[in-house]
Order: structure tokens, then sequence, then C-alpha cells
């Protein structure tokens, strides 16, 4: 199939809470240079200076910023009419070919073009993975649960960034395992651990998570000879650098270049996450070289399991020892640097982007010629 190039006009949704900013500007940066047409358009919390900063001087490429709300901060659907009301608005005008959601559930709205949604987390199966299911059992999280099944049942087709992910909405949403898998992708780089790594480590995620579990990591700060620092917001209102443990240092949340220089820097990477469909911090933190520490959940083994240390999220002395024995032991961490960054090689960002537009293709392949036959449902195809 050939893949969508020049004059395609698509429209993106994004957020600028996590890494679905990183993930949706890289690519529609990407794909602007392929001569797509892009319209970029954030639902909730609007970015920061830093954030659009990113996308400045990209030709071809357009964000308008909206006052809708993220699906998670509206359960009960009370802003849907106003959403329909804004999107199809901007839909109108820009006169799209293909809709890209980064997000479910727009999925729903009447947009009389070809449908993506990208599944990058649903509230539903970071509940289970963090035991928190009775919290969101009410009326407003069912309308929530039914909003997503209904999204993921009418897009033309739905993308989940690891297999472990597709197959874990899929059984939380009772549907067949009928989405396409496209693992995400980074920028490969040259790189020699060893040359400029210094003696410290560096974890990411929102210290007020619960699914990233990084206050794991302060618990075990002080018994680690090791600096620790971490890059992430301390609480939802606070920026700031913060000291939060003996030996332990919150970066505050900083801008993606800082974030990647942090990286470059860092001889061990840490992620306790409990849930994590796909973790695009530990594959910049591969792809800089550092040897990777991470909890042992599915999506996490899918991608690399013989490139990593792997512990319990759960058992904080059995992240001690892995972490001193990684600190202590040159010979293992240089290993482990030069297996993550090798493996990191298997995730360009040029197959992410490629995947995509063969996706895109066949969409628009299917539409003006009905009876063609597209990939195979729940192909991979990253």
């Amino acid at each position: 199939m050939r893949a969508a190039g020049s004059g395609i006009r698509l429209m993106m949704t994004t957020d600028a809470v996590g890494g679905v900013w990183t993930f949706s500007t890289t690519l529609a940066h990407s794909l602007a240079a392929f001569g797509f047409e892009i319209l970029l358009v954030t639902l909730g919390p609007r970015p920061n200076e830093a954030q659009k900063a990113m996308l400045r001087g990209v030709q071809r490429l357009s964000l308008v910023e909206t006052d809708v709300q993220l699906e998670w901060q509206d359960p009960a659907g009370a802003d849907l009419c106003h959403a329909d009301a804004v999107l199809g608005g901007l839909a109108d005008r820009f006169g799209p070919d293909l809709v890209h959601l980064n997000s479910f559930r727009e999925a729903i709205f009447d947009w009389n073009v070809p449908i993506v949604v990208v599944a990058h987390s649903c509230v539903n199966s970071w509940a289970e993975a963090c035991g928190e299911t009775d919290a969101f059992s009410g009326d407003d999280w069912k309308a929530y649960s039914l909003s997503v099944r209904n999204s993921l049942r009418k897009a033309n087709a739905w993308v989940a960034p690891t297999r472990a992910f597709r197959r874990q909405l899929a059984s939380q949403h009772g549907l067949p395992e009928t989405g396409e898998v496209i693992w995400n992708g980074v920028e490969t780089r040259s790189h020699s651990p060893a040359a400029v790594k210094q003696p410290f480590v560096l974890s990411a995620g929102r210290m007020w998570d619960k699914a990233k579990n990084v206050s794991v990591i302060a618990r075990v700060a002080p018994a680690i000879d090791w600096p620790i620092r971490i890059a992430g917001q301390f609480a939802r209102n606070s920026t700031a650098a913060t000291p939060i443990a003996r030996n332990c240092e919150l970066l505050g949340e900083i801008s993606q270049a800082s974030v990647l220089g942090e990286m470059e820097r860092a001889s061990i990477f840490i992620s306790p996450a409990l849930y994590e469909p796909f973790g695009l911090s530990v594959l910049e933190s591969a792809s800089a070289g550092c040897a990777l520490l991470l909890s042992d959940i599915p999506s996490f083994r899918e991608l690399w399991d013989g490139a990593a240390l792997f512990f319990n999220p759960h058992d904080p002395d059995e992240i001690r020892r892995c972490l001193r024995s990684l600190c202590d032991d040159e010979m293992q961490r240089i290993r482990l640097q030069r297996a993550a960054a090798k493996r990191s090689l298997d995730y360009p960002l040029s197959k992410t982007v490629s995947a995509y537009r063969s996706l895109y293709g066949s969409l628009l392949t299917s539409v003006a010629h009905p009876s063609s036959a597209g990939p195979q449902r729940g192909e991979m195809i990253g």
C-alpha cells in the first residue's frame, strides 16, 4: 500500500498534560516534512510556552488551542455538545481528508472522513493497574467507559503502542483485538555511553500520578550512593525543582530539550511504573545510552526484554538492591547501556512515521474504493 503524503490535510487532536504532546508534535512535524497539511488541535490544559516553541517555524503545521475538556476531565460527557461544536467548526474551516484522534470520545462525532483513534491510555486500565477501580465505579465513569467503547467501535482504525496495551484495552472494554500496533519511535543517534555518562540515576514522571509510582524512588534514595534526579511535577500546580528526600531531587517540569540533556548525562534510567502503555521516556533514555532498570510489567517486557533489568515495582527492597548493584557494577552497567542503545534502534521515528502514513493511505484508498481490501485488522504495522 502506497503511503499517504503530499497534499493530505490531516486534523490531529493532542493534549499538553503528558507524553501525548511529545508523540503528537513529533509525528506532526515529521508528517509535515512529507507534505501533509496539519491542523494540530489541543484539548484540555493549554500548552506552555516551551511546548509551543517545539512547533515554531514548522512549515504546513498550524496549532489551534481550544477550551474543550479532555475526556477524563469530563467523564459524564457534559462538555460533549460544546466539543462537537468547536471541533466540527474547525473541521468545516480546515476541510481535513483524515482525522487522527489522540483521544477516544471525539470519534463518536460525525466527521464524514476516515477517523484514526490512537489509544495512549485509558482511565479504566489505569485504575485496574493502580488498584483504584472502586474510585472509578460511579455513573460518571460508567458513561466514560461506554464512550471509550463506542469510540473504538466507530473509528475506521484504532492503534495501540504495544501488543500488551492492545490486549489490555480490548479486554477492559469487551472488544476484539482489532487494533493495529504501531510502536512509538525516536530519532536515532550515535552514542558512546561510557564517554559522557555521569554517576547519577534519572527518572521521569509526575509525582502525583500513582501509575508512575515515582514516590517509591524517594523512599529508597537515602540508601543509594549515587544521587537520584526526577524530572516531573511534584504536585499538579507545581513546576519548580524541589528536594523530596535525602539524595533525591525533583527537577520540576522542565523542557523536552532539558530532559533529553539529563538523559545524555545519566548513567541509569529507572521507571517503577505500575502502568505504562508504552513509555516514551524509557525509549528516549535508551537511545541516550542509559542502562535501564524497569518495573516488570507486560509492556516493558514486550519492548525491553533482554536489554534491561526488571524488578517488582511493589517491592522497595528489591528496587533498592537492584539500584545499588547497578551503581556498583560498572561492567554490568556498561553492558546494559550498550544493550539498551542497540535495542532502541528497533524503534526509530522513521518506522513509526512510515507506519502511520501507510495506515492513512489504506484508509483513504478504502474510502475512494470501498471494495478494495485494506490491511488486515489487528496486523502489527509498526
